[in-house]
Formats: structure tokens, sequence, C-alpha cells
């Protein structure tokens, strides 16, 4: 299974369009989506073409191939107009041996580690910045955002097939792989 995972769209209805031509291009079986989907929330200046109506409508109509987790920025209120759940604050997905423990990275980080053991992925989006390092003997991966971007970092996403987690700009072009 080939799983796209992105995070941060924060409204931004042209980048929602570049992710989904991306997801297109990738011919993933899933979108995860790791929170902030349609408000780009005070800390934040607005993104480029930033249209959350629109960006609700390009979801939707994918409602059946995403799963979604809460992003600080998501309300009871996003839930009324999206089509599929937005409000979970984590899942859990089951990668091999290993636990993959998905969340926006708000509540459950590396500061606040979630129950993991060793050998475990805490998978989260929310910093804007991508990244792939070991915390205390479990892996952290964050796909940056989609939008956003922050520490000189990309508009981007990740890959997961198989065990392998691949990190790639809008465009498609890897710049790091992990595997497992």
């Amino acid at each position: 299974m080939k799983w796209m995972i992105a995070s941060d769209i924060h409204g931004s209805a042209l980048y929602c369009r570049k992710l989904l031509e991306a997801y297109e291009r990738e011919e993933a079986d899933r979108l995860i989506l790791l929170g902030d989907l349609l408000y780009h929330g005070p800390r934040n200046d607005l993104p480029d073409g930033y249209a959350p109506k629109e960006v609700i409508d390009l979801l939707n109509e994918r409602k059946e191939e995403i799963f979604c987790v809460r992003g600080n920025c998501e309300a009871e209120v996003d839930q009324a107009v999206l089509q599929f759940p937005v409000l979970a604050d984590y899942a859990l997905l089951p990668l091999g041996e290993r636990t993959v423990f998905i969340t926006h990275g708000h509540v459950y980080n590396c500061a606040n580690l979630p129950p993991l053991k060793k050998g475990d992925v805490l998978l989260h989006g929310h910093t804007h910045v991508p990244a792939w390092e070991d915390h205390e003997g479990i892996l952290y991966l964050n796909p940056g955002s989609v939008s956003i971007p922050k520490g000189n970092s990309d508009h981007g996403y990740m890959i997961l097939e198989g065990e392998t987690f691949i990190w790639k700009k809008l465009d498609g072009s890897v710049y790091h792989s992990v595997a497992l």
C-alpha cells in the first residue's frame, strides 16, 4: 500500500491543488492529513491562494481516500463542512512490528511523548519543518507543511510505501528517505 502524508494546508486552495495533483501523480492509495486544513491560525500569515471554501470542496471530492487527525486550528464547525472525520486527536497505524502514532503535534510531540515503545514512530506536523530523527529510541517524522513551510524548507509531503518514508517537494522531487 502507498500512502501520501501531508500537513498544514492552512486554507490554501493553491497548495491544496498542488498537493492533490501530486497525490494523483504518485498514484497513492490513501491521503493521511495531519491537521490544520482550513485556517491559518494567529501565528501564521495568510498563505498564497487562501480560500478555505475551495479547500473544503477539493478535499470533500476525495472523502473516501482521506484519513485525518485534528490540528490545533480545527474546530467542530470544520466537521460540519468536511465530509470525512477531522476531530480525532490521534490514530494508530500498525507497520510490521512497529506502531506509527499519527497526530498533529500540538499535544503529543517530542516534548510530550505518547505511550510508545522503542522502535515505534511518532508522526506529526504542526512545526512546518520536515524532520526525521531518533528521539529516545522513537523515530520522529514530520512531513513539513504543504502551504507555509518554515525553517528554509520547501512546500512538501511524504510518501509511505512498504516500510520506507520518502520526503518530496510538491513537484515530486525526492530530498530524503528513511527505510525502517
